[in-house]
């Protein structure tokens, strides 16, 4: 298995195999959380003009997500997992577009599979990617905006790549450390 850490919106778009876009503190926790939480569909997108033509589409859609981190207007709830962890979206779509996660979902097009991921998703990305055993994986650590690293997406990455290659990981220390960065403090 050939694993690649890759960063950004240029990482996505070089991703190759099975492809992991990874946004922790915002879309892909909340993606978990909406999952956990019901949800029929979750339909990703890359532009705010994007979502408002989906609406036409799918009129009973819930439009979640930000755009520079606030919620745009006519959208239901914004991008944070803390304030949609007691909703029940059970049948409901959803339309989601951020700045970081769902754009680089748009943007891997040269995937053969995505999937999303945060921490709290790893494990099952983990055993996922081992069931499949594919020949090429990428992880991209999109970071914010997709333009600036981010020290959450990047310790995501490398922790499910230490634990595809066998290599330990020390949770508890990157836990500790990321309740004290900055994008921690605005969830």
């Amino acid at each position: 298995m050939n694993i690649k850490i890759l960063q950004l919106f240029e990482g996505a778009e070089k991703a190759i195999g099975l492809t992991v876009i990874i946004d922790v503190f915002r879309a892909f926790s909340t993606v978990c959380y909406i999952y956990n939480n019901n949800v029929e569909k979750i339909i990703p997108t890359d532009t705010i003009e994007s979502v408002y033509e989906l609406k036409k589409q799918y009129p009973n859609a819930i439009l979640l997500g930000e755009k520079k981190g606030i919620m745009p207007e006519g959208f239901d709830y914004g991008n944070s997992p803390t304030k949609i962890s007691q909703i029940d979206f059970k049948d409901k779509t959803i339309i989601q577009r951020t700045s970081s996660g769902t754009r680089g979902l748009i943007k891997a097009v040269n995937a053969d599979e995505i999937i999303t991921g945060s921490f709290v998703n790893a494990q099952a990305i983990i055993n996922y990617i081992k069931k499949q055993n594919p020949k090429d994986v990428s992880l991209v650590a999109m970071g914010a905006g997709g333009k600036r690293i981010a020290d959450e997406d990047q310790l995501c990455a490398k922790y499910i790549k230490n634990a595809l290659e066998g290599k330990p990981n020390n949770f508890d220390q990157i836990k500790n450390y990321l309740k004290t960065y900055i994008s921690a403090k605005i969830l």
